[in-house]
């Protein structure tokens, strides 16, 4: 174990970003396009069909932060984007089957590390889910993955997505902590930069396999630029 730095001795709560940080989105969403394909007799493309689904993510999510949406969940916009895909890919099926597809997104499969690496962190912090997905997403997630959160938090509760400073002050504001005493854990640069903005410290964990291929869509970052960096929840833990 390292020596803890004088920017995280003061840490009491660690907030997850969850999407890709502590689930592996993509082979699950894949997965379930392909368990969906084979009951309805169609094939397609599902890798991409995957990617395109996140790919509408942020646009969507600007819709209600330029005020074209009311506020709306995620699990909403998800099938706002989904219905689209299966309309321009040509899918008719019954409104149960999409909800149910929809649904794929509280199925989400942890990396390797992360079930064992929250157990070993959560015996020094606090762990919550700091996630653009709703609180029902999250909670059913959990459940279905094993995920130990002492919280379940959401940008749902705030009324505003990340990278809204809102929903990282909010966060700090629910378990009464100050900013400084709660570290974001992210696989996403921006996420940790609004993160660190709004006070917070912050934490890289690494996930190359995110979109498939090593590397793809990953993005730089400098040296030093977060309090912590590391490979996995079993690393980062070793960090403190």
């Amino acid at each position: 174990m390292t020596t803890p730095s004088a920017s995280t001795q003061e840490v009491r709560v660690l907030a997850f970003d969850v999407f890709g940080t502590v689930v592996d989105w993509r082979s699950s969403i894949i997965a379930e396009l392909e368990q969906f394909g084979n009951r309805q007799g169609v094939q397609r493309d599902w890798a991409a069909f995957a990617d395109g689904w996140r790919a509408g993510y942020v646009p969507a999510m600007n819709l209600v932060r330029r005020g074209e949406l009311p506020w709306t969940r995620l699990d909403d916009l998800h099938r706002r984007i989904l219905d689209e895909l299966l309309r321009d890919a040509g899918i008719e099926v019954s409104d149960e089957d999409v909800d149910h597809l929809n649904r794929a997104w509280h199925r989400l499969d942890p990396w390797p590390d992360s079930v064992a690496g929250l157990h070993r962190l959560k015996e020094r912090f606090t762990i919550t889910t700091l996630s653009n997905g709703n609180v029902s997403l999250l909670t059913d997630m959990a459940k279905h993955a094993g995920l130990p959160w002492d919280c379940v938090l959401s940008a749902e509760l705030f009324g505003h997505y990340k990278p809204d400073r809102e929903a990282y002050l909010g966060c700090a504001r629910i378990l009464d902590v100050a900013p400084g005493e709660l570290m974001l854990v992210a696989a996403h640069p921006s996420d940790l930069r609004a993160a660190r903005d709004a006070g917070l410290r912050t934490a890289y964990v690494d996930r190359p396999r995110e979109w498939g291929q090593p590397g793809r869509n990953r993005v730089a970052f400098e040296p030093g630029e977060f309090d912590v960096t590391a490979t996995d929840f079993l690393d980062l833990a070793d960090k403190f």
